[in-house]
C-alpha cells in the first residue's frame, strides 16, 4: 500500500517537529550551563550556538501549534491562542535576535550589559519583547495543550509538564534542560499520535 508523498511528508515534518523543539531547548539550557562555567555568559561560540539553537526551536513551534489547533477541529479558543502564540514567538524571537546581535557587537561580557541597556530604553520594547511578549508563547502551549487533554488526546499529565517547562526557569534558569525534557515526554506521545494516524489519514484521501 503506498500513500501520497505530500501527506506522508507533512506528517513526518510535524512528526519531527514535535521531538526536535524540546531537544534544541534542551541543547539551549545546555550550552547556557557550559557558556557560564567560566563565571559569564556571552559573547562567544556558546552564546551565539545557544540562542541559535532556542531561535530554531521557536521557528518549530509554529507547525506544532498549527497541527494542535487542526487537532482541536480549529475551535475559537485553540484559533485564539494559536494567534497569541504567534505573537509570542515572534516577541521571543526577536529577544533572540537582539541577544545575537549584542553578542556579535559586544567586545567581552562587561560591554554586554550597557547595550542590553540602550536597547531596553527603546519605549515598548522591554515590555513586548523582554517582560511580556514572549510569555504568550507559553501561555498559548498551555492553554492548547489543556484542551486536548479535555478532549482526551493527549493524557492528563501533560499539562503539567508543560507548565512545569516554562515555570521551572523562572525558579532557576539552569532548571531549563529539566523542563526541556519534560516537554519532550509530554510531546513524544503526539508525535506518535501523528505517525499513527498517517495511514488513516492517506488511505482516506486515495
Amino acid at each position: 500500500m503506498t500513500y501520497p508523498r505530500n501527506a506522508l511528508e507533512n506528517i513526518m515534518n510535524v512528526r519531527s517537529a514535535f521531538v526536535a523543539a524540546p531537544l534544541l531547548i534542551f541543547a539551549y539550557g545546555a550550552i547556557r550551563i557550559v557558556d557560564g562555567f567560566d563565571g559569564e555568559k556571552g559573547p562567544g561560540l556558546a552564546w551565539t550556538t545557544g540562542h541559535l539553537a532556542f531561535m530554531a526551536a521557536l521557528v518549530l513551534f509554529v507547525p506544532i501549534f498549527w497541527e494542535m489547533r487542526r487537532r482541536l477541529e480549529r475551535n475559537a479558543l485553540a484559533t485564539t491562542a494559536v494567534a497569541a502564540g504567534f505573537v509570542g514567538i515572534a516577541c521571543a524571537f526577536a529577544q533572540f535576535a537582539i541577544d545575537l546581535v549584542v553578542g556579535f557587537s559586544a567586545a567581552d561580557h562587561a560591554a554586554m550589559g550597557p547595550l542590553f541597556d540602550q536597547v531596553k530604553a527603546v519605549p515598548g520594547v522591554s515590555l513586548a519583547v523582554y517582560d511580556g511578549g514572549p510569555f504568550l508563547f507559553y501561555i498559548a502551549q498551555f492553554v492548547l495543550v489543556t484542551q486536548l487533554a479535555a478532549r482526551r488526546q493527549v493524557r492528563a499529565w501533560t499539562p503539567v509538564l508543560v507548565l512545569l517547562d516554562f515555570t521551572l526557569p523562572i525558579i532557576d534558569r539552569d532548571l531549563i534542560p529539566v523542563g526541556a525534557l519534560l516537554l519532550l515526554v509530554s510531546f513524544v506521545p503526539m508525535a506518535r499520535r501523528r505517525e499513527e494516524a498517517a495511514p488513516r489519514h492517506a488511505l482516506a484521501h486515495a
